[in-house]
């Protein structure tokens, strides 16, 4: 399934020209990579962020004004610390001949063995980096994590990962674990 985000070219702002854009539901962001110019664009916020909660990722193929679309993939987001509002988009251009370094979600699935008899699960990370051709890209990664019992853990290595998809992150990284809890006591430790 293609996912397409409308955006439309804009010119260089300054802070004020870029608030307002804001203001009128817009988001400024870029496109930049493979030895093009950069491509200041603005996206409409709701389309943005509708997709970006809909937690799909890999290649998004831009439709510009009347230009052909172009493939890339989402880079950075930048986001106000206090109203959680998009403020920039990085996006990069991609050639989907070439293999590519990018960050995939991952997807906890289930519920922990361990955590049912009072474990706690402690999740480390919630992507990892791969390298793939970009139509490879998974959206996500589903992580099983129902068998795990306290004491248990997996790490990058232990991934099931679709074929052309190679993981980056290293193979010993602890993506999420099952630890028993600590018991806090209303007693001073004696010294």
């Amino acid at each position: 399934m293609k996912t397409y985000l409308r955006g439309e070219t804009r010119t260089t702002m300054n802070k004020t020209g870029l608030r307002q854009l804001r203001r009128s539901g817009q988001i400024p962001a870029i496109v930049f990579g493979i030895g093009e110019d950069n491509l200041m664009i603005q996206l409409s916020a709701k389309e943005f962020g509708k997709w970006a909660r809909s937690g799909q990722r890999g290649i998004v193929e831009l439709r510009l004004d009347n230009q052909e679309p172009i493939p890339v993939l989402l880079e950075t987001v930048q986001r106000d610390p206090v109203t959680r509002e998009y403020i920039h988009v990085d996006f990069l251009r991609i050639n989907k001949n070439e293999i590519v370094r990018t960050r995939v979600n991952l997807d906890y699935v289930g519920t922990a063995k361990g955590a049912k008899l009072g474990g706690v699960v402690q999740i480390q990370s919630t992507f990892i980096e791969i390298e793939s051709y970009p139509d490879h890209i998974p959206a996500i990664i589903p992580v099983d994590i129902s068998e795990l019992e306290v004491g248990d853990s997996i790490h990058v290595g232990e991934l099931r990962l679709p074929e052309g998809v190679v993981p980056i992150s290293a193979a010993n990284e602890l993506l999420v674990s099952v630890v028993t809890p600590k018991v806090q006591t209303d007693q001073p430790e004696a010294m």
